[in-house]
């Protein structure tokens, strides 16, 4: 378990995928005996949770060849590599077959480069039109907003400066988990913390966020080795 000591009100516990990890976020001035019984009570939702991890689909480590299964936007693809001259590139086509074009003799780590690259691509056409849509809706701005991997979030909004990053992961998930989450860090632009305000917000906005939520979690995730 780790603890980590901010200039907070309030004690905040967490937990982690894949693996479990529980974190505890706590104000200065709480000791450790207090923080110890907050875990202690909290230990069957934990073990829940973690058992939750555990039990959720994983893909194996992905190399980028012929017959893998990825995905996008929710739906599943078979790969196809095609090694040749010419660019590198990315090709859906029908409902099932994701063509992977790429130079002979390249490793698995660059070919999952030009996938990651794709999906950046996607988000890139798919999450302007949705920022849009709902800063109109909730009367907010954001001033950029951007996308990258993250380990433990699947966005987060530094609220100062109304920037708003999206991990990357998310193209992998359905088109309503995507708006889900600009719903979510665009809220924040009004109210920062997850209190009841926040979440009234989210009802009134986005009714079924719950489900989807849960959606979005309980989706396959990617093989990897998460650090924090």
């Amino acid at each position: 378990m780790e603890v980590v000591r901010k200039a907070i009100k309030n004690l905040h516990l967490a937990v982690y995928p894949p693996h479990g990890r529980v974190r505890v976020a706590v104000p200065l001035a709480v000791d450790d005996e207090a923080v110890r019984l907050a875990v202690v009570t909290r230990l069957g939702w934990i073990h829940r949770q973690q058992a939750k991890f555990l039990a959720q689909p994983r893909q194996s480590q992905r190399e980028a060849v012929s017959g893998e299964t990825h995905y996008y936007l929710g739906q599943r693809y078979r790969l196809r590599l095609h090694e040749g001259a010419g660019p590198s590139r990315v090709t859906l086509r029908g409902k099932s077959i994701l063509d992977l074009h790429a130079r002979p003799g390249t490793t698995p780590e660059e070919r999952e480069q030009i996938i990651h690259r794709w999906y950046r691509e996607q988000l890139k056409i798919l999450i302007p039109p949705l920022i849009a849509k709902w800063e109109e809706k909730l009367g907010v701005q954001v001033t950029a907003w951007g996308i990258k991997r993250m380990k433990t979030k699947w966005g987060t909004c530094n609220t100062d400066a109304r920037r708003v990053w999206f991990n990357l992961e998310l193209a992998k998930k359905p088109e309503r988990c995507l708006e889900y989450l600009v719903v979510h860090e665009l809220l924040h632009l009004l109210e920062r913390n997850h209190n009841d305000n926040f979440k009234a917000l989210l009802d009134q906005h986005c009714p079924h966020w719950k489900s989807i939520r849960d959606e979005l979690n309980q989706t396959p995730l990617g093989h990897e080795e998460w650090s924090y």
